[in-house]
């Protein structure tokens, strides 16, 4: 899993509009950053309903 993006310091926007100005890399890196949180947790919750649904299998034929 990849860090959360780190917000710029205070002393790095130099607020003259830049394009692209360091806030706006900061909020590309944060919305790829979520991209990739939310695609986890849909992974892993899809990988746990897998395992849950093997799990049920077994014990209906182990009965």
């Amino acid at each position: 899993m990849s860090e959360r993006p780190t917000p710029p310091e205070d002393w790095e926007c130099c607020e003259s509009e830049c394009s692209p100005c360091v806030w706006d890399t900061y909020y590309e890196e944060l919305r790829e950053w979520n991209a990739e949180q939310k695609a986890m947790k849909s992974a892993t919750a899809e990988a746990n309903e897998g395992a849950a649904d093997v799990n049920k299998s077994d014990e209906k034929s182990q009965r």
